[in-house]
């Protein structure tokens, strides 16, 4: 600071006006671009009713420190701000007579945009180290009372996770930790009363039970002869919780008891089965007792033992459910590894919707991540109350609904669209009482070749090390959290037991662990989830000793126990040999990943803790295996009411009542409105479902895209060759069925999940299962245990009743709130293995084709005869790879019209259904049923397929496809449009699908240039440079798609852990950019999923000095091209290598991108047209021609002056268009989803040679995104690398 200023401070902080060193900016969208802002205004009117409101803008504050003024000027137009959509105010801005208030994230919890910010600051000038804080400044125009600005507060502020903050600026941002005191002891614990230990056990606030407490007690006094330490307790009480241990679980059942009722005798009948089986597998052991883990494990462990499941991976690691595939790459077989994973995070999600979701994903990925397999698909079920409710309708204590959701929403998808994860299945199931707690499910598929994994044991001298984040104090007790029934004090003391995600770090460790030579060296391995350091090293060995001083903090001031039980995210640790360690760390530089050497496998089986050179735990391994004190409990079985029966009736009460009136119009449109029925396209679109080339599927099919799939379907992630195997995923479970009886709908959601892979052309002999268990507190009550208790006999009955063994799963045992409990739950999902010419699409295909119901039979129980639905699944499936069955759909609890009609959505094509099918099975339940559409000419391949079976009468015609794109059922006539609106409109103001009416059609014409840029220095085999920042996550996808076209790759990651790293990186670029002919920028999120993100990564480091020179040399004086697809293309845009066709800065009125005027993630199929010839990158794509690609991003809309877009047409430099099906360059945003000017997708710099686009042209292949209708491949690859030959 200049004397004479420094001075100026001094006075200044005598008269105590003191000046901070910190500097503030606000930036603000302007006007036209502010969608955050217009969407808090329509909330705060429709949904808290305050219409008083007359403006509100929304500002995001920096407060930044240790940065030089060249430095901070630089920043605050390319890091903090972009001049084409935002107004920059410095220190502060004009409020006039409005009210205003500022949001923070509390301390500890992860900041994305400040965490970006701060790196992208670091590559302007590595040598400083800036600190930057950030928070959402609210400014509220118009008259509002007191009262109703605490309302608006209420809803912008989430107290698990923000707090308000004043608009005083601090003096200094850099914290100071208190020097943490060191770790006490319990004094006198071992000696202490029963009362006084109460007493001491009340206080502590454990989710053990106080039996455990004792158990405690007993083993410091035999066996330690000392008093535990604080973190030892704390440490015990994580390791037998709920959520690591299954206490709930593995209490013995010593007593059941049946309640009498017309279902008892098939309920008692499976009991004594289970009792059979029990006898005759565990004969001579006297450590097994009956208990809810034993009944979930025990058929599979039966239909081993009969052979039925030959391909299971044999291994002590239980990382997450394995099997064994042969697949054939490139025509040669090869063993693969398949897993397969189901997570909940019902807890974290109901408090903290964005963070606890966003963390469901992480920890579904890290399970099978940590067998060294690659996820490469994800589904997404979740159950939740009605979300469309007014916001006074909210429980004391809650966050309302539709908050819930669409926070839940937002934030597994952006872990997801971040980490780069294609989320295939996406379904949210509505019951009243899911208002008790939330459910939240990630079940991910991940997969390796065989040879890459090794299996082996620790061994004393193998050392641990620690991989990824840093810890904090996030999750501390997020294991015990979860396994507490919760009332309205506790929620709001939860803050700290909620995880961030940090998904670009999950990102580097996926990109590590995919490769071979790193998977090999490990020997085993564990991810950082419930319990962290104690449990995740603890559990790799019986002897540890673990240095807690190693472990890399966020920030100082944890001690020993907040060390030891942090559950901070995106941790591995990794056992490998000593002689293996310099090369893993070496490994993990490379990928801009932080590893730590931590502990040490010893001979003693203890387990360890040293904190600044003490020990502070030391516990014997045999002591935490007992998973403390033995729990009992007794079963009283309550049956389901015969009267009540679920399958006889209509489920949805309005429709019956239309049934009854016999308006069977108002039936209809009624089930389609329905919320277990009506679409979720507005929620489905928020997560990516293309990333990956590997879906088979796209979420929504047909023309139109309106039929909803009921599976995933992926081609396995083999990164070089070609291989046709695909994995298959379904999800089955109704709550309302479940409700009435919990066997049946163990047994059904079984079934449902199984007929969701045969309609999708899967084998169900080749099935396996995993169940996902959530049910309420249980007590000591008997009868509240008969839920679990009936719920798992149901599935023990349907697995030995097909034979199929489910081999894994996840329980939740705390869905309790006050007085209410969620509905009894256990979601079964199916996983298959198919080949590509196996799958169908479910959407309609043609015009006279005829739809055939087939039925299982089921007893006087209402139980499915497995024999029959066995025989009838599999001359399904022969008919289906005979190409008889060319669509078909699997019934629910809703029947024949929700099927039918979903069907019929995604070509627009009418049904007539036939006047002899009954009302029941219009809307009755229908599970295990499944409706075919088969052309006319094959209705008696059909026939004789089920004669031959001895099916015969288990099939019917009920219909047929017709032209008239209308329902029909005797004289009921419903149009298609009609239809639709009823199916659409139910979600529409919780997930949006339009931002807009507008509709209106753009005439821009066609550019065709007379000559095209040739290239004057030729090379055989071009060379393209791809760059990988923190973010990216589509660079396996584009160097796939340039390899295939014939060109070499080079991929390079950026790292910045330090000064040097950055330097290291720069030099490295400038090498890999003088070594090539083209510039690929990927896809991603360089800068975290937030609206200020975009590309900021990629636009620093391409402005440094160097890597600006040599990217100009390429494009100027060696003729190079450059790509940039989505986040490459904001790159480019920021760069002004489009439009300028050089690299300069952004002015006031350069064309940029910005936010989707529908303020989330879209992910879909768009239609667009090539418009221009100029290109190199276009010349082998048809002018003209319609093209199907698949779009994923949160700011892909191009904005830009009337004068920009002039000059852009005139010159033939907008490259692409998003158009209707009639090929019409359009503002619809159906068609044009993120609101772009003029419908421009993509453009080029004045000679083309620079092309920007935001759809994923790479992401194109065979049998890719199957129920699309139009052509895929642009040849954009093939053009690029031809240009050079």
């Amino acid at each position: 600071m200049p004397e004479a200023g420094y001075k100026e401070n001094i006075l200044r902080k005598e008269k105590g006006i003191f000046m901070s060193n910190v500097r503030r900016v606000y930036v603000e969208k302007k006007p036209a671009f502010a969608v955050k802002a217009k969407e808090l205004q329509a909330e705060i009117k429709s949904y808290l009713g305050i219409s008083s409101v007359t403006g509100v803008r929304e500002l995001i504050r920096y407060d930044i420190e240790n940065i030089s003024e060249e430095t901070y000027k630089k920043a605050l137009v390319t890091v903090f701000s972009e001049p084409p959509v935002d107004t920059v105010f410095e220190e502060t801005f004009e409020l006039g007579n409005a009210k205003t208030f500022s949001v923070e994230y509390l301390p500890g919890q992860f900041d994305q945009r400040a965490d970006s910010a701060e790196q992208c600051v670091k590559l302007l000038n590595e040598e400083e180290e800036p600190v930057i804080r950030t928070a959402t400044t609210y400014v509220i125009e118009g008259e509002v009372t007191e009262e109703q600005l605490e309302a608006i507060k209420h809803h912008c502020i989430n107290p698990v996770d923000s707090r308000e903050t004043g608009l005083e600026k601090p003096e200094t941002l850099v914290q100071d930790f208190e020097e943490p005191a060191d770790v006490a002891s319990f004094d006198g614990f071992q000696t202490m009363q029963e009362a006084e230990l109460k007493e001491l056990y009340s206080s502590l606030n454990l989710a053990m039970t106080f039996k455990d407490f004792l158990h405690i007690q007993k083993y410091f006094k035999n066996e330690e002869h000392r008093d535990p330490s604080v973190t030892e307790i704390r440490v015990l009480d994580t390791y037998w919780s709920d959520h690591c241990r299954h206490t709930t679980f593995s209490t013995e059942l010593k007593d059941v008891k049946f309640d009498d009722g017309f279902y008892k005798k098939p309920i008692e009948e499976t009991y004594n089965d289970y009792l059979n089986t029990f006898k005759n597998l565990y004969e001579g052991r006297s450590d097994k007792f009956v208990c809810l883990m034993d009944i979930a494990l025990l058929a599979m462990k039966r239909l081993k033992k009969e052979g039925k499941l030959q391909d299971q991976e044999e291994s002590d690691e239980i990382n997450a459910c394995s099997i064994v595939v042969p697949v054939e790459v490139d025509g040669q077989t090869e063993e693969w590894l398949v897993n397969f994973k189901n997570e909940t995070h019902n807890h974290p999600t109901e408090i903290e919707p964005f963070g606890g979701a966003a963390t469901c994903l992480g920890g579904a990925i890290r399970d099978p991540l940590s067998g060294r397999t690659y996820v490469y698909q994800a589904m997404r079920v979740t159950g939740a109350a009605d979300p469309t409710v007014s916001v006074k309708d909210t429980l004391p204590g809650k966050l309302p609904q539709k908050k819930i959701v669409r926070e839940a929403a937002h934030g597994y998808s952006s872990y997801g669209n971040q980490i780069g994860l294609a989320t295939g299945y996406v379904k949210e199931v509505y019951h009243p009482d899911y208002v008790a707690k939330r459910m939240e499910i990630g079940a991910v598929m991940g997969a390796a070749p065989r040879r890459a994994v090794q299996r082996l044991t620790s061994d004393p001298g193998d050392i641990i090390i620690l991989l990824g984040g840093r810890t904090g104090r996030d999750g501390i007790g997020g294991a015990t959290g979860s396994s507490k029934a919760h009332n309205t004090q506790s929620t709001s003391v939860c803050g700290a037991e909620v995880q961030k995600g940090n998904a670009p770090t999950e990102r580097k460790i996926q990109r590590l662990f995919r490769r071979e030579e790193v998977a090999h060296i490990i020997k085993k391995c564990n991810d950082f989830g419930a319990g962290g350091v104690s449990v995740a090293i603890g559990e790799l060995a019986d002897g540890l000793r673990i240095n807690l001083d190693k472990v890399p903090k966020k920030y100082a001031g944890l001690d020993g126990t907040e060390l030891a039980i942090s559950e901070s995210q995106e941790r591995m640790a990794v056992v490998v040999a000593p002689e293996d360690v310099q090369t893993f760390l070496g490994y993990a530089a490379e990928e801009n990943l932080e590893a730590v050497e931590v502990a040490v496998v010893t001979e003693d089986p203890r387990l360890v803790l040293e904190w600044r050179g003490k020990e502070i735990v030391n516990l014997s391994r045999a002591f935490l295996d007992t998973n403390g004190a033995h729990q009992e409990t007794n079963v009283e079985v309550e049956m389901p009411e015969e009267k009540e029966n679920y399958f006889k009736k209509i489920a949805a009460p309005k429709v019956a009542e239309a049934v009854a009136a016999n308006d069977m119009k108002a039936a209809w449109m009624t089930e389609l409105a329905d919320l277990n029925v009506c679409s979720q396209k507005g929620l489905v679109e928020m997560f990516d479902g293309s990333i990956g080339v590997n879906s088979v599927y796209m979420p929504f099919g047909g023309k139109y895209q309106l039929t909803e799939t009921q599976s995933m379907v992926a081609k396995l992630p083999v990164a070089k060759g070609d291989c046709d195997t695909v994995t298959m995923m379904s999800y089955g479970f109704d709550p309302y069925l479940s409700s009435w009886s919990p066997y049946h709908g163990s047994v059904y959601a079984v079934l449902e999940s199984l007929s969701r892979i045969v309609t999708a052309g899967g084998d169900y002999k080749k099935v396996r299962f995993t169940f996902q268990e959530y049910f309420r507190r249980m007590s000591e009550d008997p009868k509240r245990w008969s839920q679990p208790f009936a719920a798992l006999l149901g599935a023990y009955n349907a697995q030995i009743g097909f034979g199929l063994p489910s081999i894994g799963g996840k329980d939740s045992m705390s869905g309790t709130f006050n007085d209410i409990d969620v509905p009894p739950t256990l979601v079964s999902f199916a996983v298959d293995i198919a080949k590509e010419k196996d799958i169908i699409t479910p959407e309609l295909k043609a015009v006279g084709d005829q739809l055939v119901l087939f039925t299982i039979k089921k007893d006087e129980f209402d139980l499915p005869d497995y024999a029959q639905v066995m025989k009838l699944y599999d001359t399904i499936h022969a008919l289906i790879q005979a190409g008889v069955i060319v669509s078909a759909y699997a019934l629910d609890g809703k029947g024949l019209v929700a099927a039918v009609s979903k069907m019929a959505f995604g070509n627009k094509l009418g049904v007539t259904v036939n006047e002899d099918v009954s009302k029941e099975t219009l809307f009755a339940p229908g599970f295990g049923n499944i409706v075919a559409e088969v052309p006319a000419e094959k209705v008696a391949e059909v026939k004789a397929a089920f004669d031959a079976a001895g099916l015969a009468g288990y099939e019917a015609l009920v219909g047929w496809v017709n032209e008239e794109e209308s329902f029909i059922y005797g004289d009921m006539r419903i149009s298609m449009e009609e239809a639709l609106h009823a199916w659409t409109a139910t979600l529409e103001k919780v997930f949006p699908t339009r931002a807009t009416e507008n509709k209106d059609e753009v005439k821009t014409g066609l550019y065709k240039a007379d000559n095209i840029y040739v290239c004057k220095n030729k090379v055989a085999k071009p060379t393209v440079f791809i760059p990988v920042f923190p973010g990216t996550n589509c660079e396996y996808d584009s160097a796939d798609a340039f390899e295939r076209a014939g060109a070499n790759t080079i991929v390079k990651v950026f790292k910045n852990m330090n000064a040097n790293d950055i330097r290291e990186s720069v030099d490295e670029f400038v090498k890999a950019i003088e070594q090539s002919q083209i510039i690929m920028f990927p896809g991603g999120f360089s800068a975290g999923d937030e609206p200020e993100g975009s590309a900021k990564f990629f636009a620093t480091v391409f402005r440094n000095e160097k890597i600006k020179e040599s990217v100009m040399k390429l494009l100027n004086e060696r003729d190079g091209l450059a790509l940039g697809i989505c986040n490459g293309f904001q790159a480019l845009i920021k760069l002004g290598l489009v439009p300028y066709g050089e690299i300069v800065n952004q002015t006031e009125d350069s064309p940029t991108l910005t936010m989707n005027e529908i303020g989330r993630h879209v992910s879909t199929m768009v239609y667009t047209k090539v418009v221009t010839n100029k290109s190199p990158w276009l010349r082998k794509a048809v002018l003209d021609q319609i093209y199907a690609i698949p779009a994923s991003h949160g700011e892909g809309r191009f904005v830009a002056s009337k004068e920009w877009i002039e000059k852009l047409f005139k010159n033939g430099q907008v490259a692409t268009q998003y158009v209707n099906l009639n090929g019409e360059p359009t503002m619809d945003d159906r068609y044009n989803p993120n609101g772009s000017y003029y419908a421009i997708e993509g453009i080029t710099s004045p000679d083309g040679r620079v092309l920007g686009k935001m759809a994923h042209s790479e992401r194109i292949g065979e049998n890719i995104a199957k129920n699309i209708y139009a052509k895929q491949d642009q040849k954009i690859f093939e053009s690029g690398v031809e240009y050079f030959k």
